[in-house]
């Protein structure tokens, strides 16, 4: 009998092909869904009994076609069935589906979905939820538990979405090369997003912290489509690379474990590994961008075997480099940091004082800055920073790291 976890791998891995192509023909994305949904129920059926197809997402298409249009007459009874011309824009069904299905048909499709799913008239918290459920098949309710929001408020969020998409009209054919690129951009910065809603979630958090690992597997995605775009490469190795760390990021107790402070034997290699080969393979084509430079320092810090081994004055370097090609007064911050290991926290302190107008409701500058000032001995100016940084924490982690830092003034004296 054929293994049911293959089966349910499988149907996760068809699922952005399938919905992709369901979706050229029905031009709707609900019916596309629920084609799907039928194909993998009776997958579900059929396989185990049958044995597994030749090619599962060939065999997903063609029944899934077959029961979307098998809907559509049944509800022809009250209404007119559409042209076929409206259901389908290939050839006859007749066709083997399997000899259709080469590499640009399968990009095509794929990447149609993940525009859609980005499209621009959407906000950014839409294309991330309706990413979640079109493209990765989460629920609505693993989504909202994720998000932290009510069910009834997710399934409005993604059902307002699919509305916005159907009344813009947007056009299902591929788009041609000067859009294809502004919206692989849009992918890319919601799988960014994705991946940030993930890794800022605390240790004991599963639902939110998944979100990181479906942003690596759509990043993948991504990068299957794109294998010599750069970008793309970048974004991938930052991501595994980051989440390379996930399980020294946080103690038994759910708190923040710092950088310096970290197991590095509990650091995933496999996954540094694939990072690292990612981010030598970007950099040799000489067009360095945003992600392929935070990939580049998280490469550092994934080769330091040591916390002292790490080159921080190359990171300050990267990070000098990335406020060049995308200014931001987090940036900024983070290069501060990397300062203050090379020259001290004098001359970080002296980098942010400015940022302080614009990262005034910033939970991280205020705990940058009052770690600076607790190096240099300024206790009351360090109590009052972390008390800001307190007040502005987004998760009981951050709240329960900066506590460890008043704790510390407390020993040493600094009780008001």
């Amino acid at each position: 009998m054929i293994d049911m976890a293959w089966i349910d791998a499988a149907l996760i891995s068809a699922r952005p092909q399938a919905v992709g192509a369901l979706l050229r023909y029905f031009r709707d994305l609900d019916t596309a869904e629920e084609a799907f949904q039928d194909a993998c129920l009776r997958a579900l059926k059929s396989w185990p009994v049958n044995g597994p197809p030749r090619d599962p997402a060939a065999w997903l298409i063609m029944v899934g076609r077959n029961a979307g249009i098998d809907g559509a007459r049944r509800r022809a009874k009250q209404t007119t069935l559409p042209d076929e011309a409206v259901l389908s824009d290939i050839e006859d069904a007749e066709t083997p589906l399997a000899e259709r299905l080469d590499g640009a048909d399968y990009r095509d499709d794929v990447l149609r979905l993940m525009f859609i799913c980005c499209h621009p008239d959407l906000p950014a918290t839409q294309q991330v939820a309706l990413a979640l459920r079109i493209v990765s098949g989460l629920s609505v309710r693993q989504i909202a538990r994720a998000f932290l929001v009510g069910e009834s408020a997710m399934e409005q969020r993604i059902t307002r979405a699919k509305a916005k998409i159907a009344s813009a009209g947007v056009p299902f054919e591929t788009p041609g090369p000067a859009e294809r690129a502004e919206r692989v951009a849009a992918v890319a910065a919601m799988i960014y997003l994705l991946f940030n809603e993930g890794y800022s979630a605390g240790g004991r958090q599963d639902d939110r912290a998944r979100l990181a690992d479906e942003a690596i597997r759509l990043a993948r995605l991504l990068l299957r489509l794109y294998q010599t775009e750069p970008e793309i490469m970048g974004l991938t190795a930052l991501l595994l690379l980051q989440h390379a760390r996930a399980a020294a990021r946080f103690d038994a107790d759910g708190e923040i474990v710092l950088l310096d402070d970290q197991d590095r034997s509990l650091w995933d290699r496999r996954l540094i590994g694939e990072g690292l080969a990612l981010v030598d393979k970007a950099m040799r084509h000489r067009r360095p961008g945003p992600y392929q430079i935070q990939a580049a320092i998280a490469a550092l810090h994934g080769r330091a075997a040591r916390p002292e081994d790490t080159d921080w004055g190359e990171i300050a370097a990267l990070y000098e480099a990335l406020e060049r090609q995308n200014p931001s007064p987090v940036v900024t911050l983070n290069r501060a940091v990397a300062v203050s290991k090379t020259d001290g926290p004098q001359a970080a302190l002296d980098l942010i004082a400015p940022l302080e107008p614009r990262l005034a409701g910033y939970f991280h500058f205020h705990g940058v800055r009052g770690a600076l000032l607790l190096e240099l001995g300024q206790q009351a100016e360090a109590r009052a920073a972390f008390n800001q940084a307190i007040a502005l924490a987004n998760t009981p982690a951050e709240a329960a790291h900066i506590r460890r830092h008043l704790d510390r003034l407390m020993l040493n004296g600094e009780t008001r």
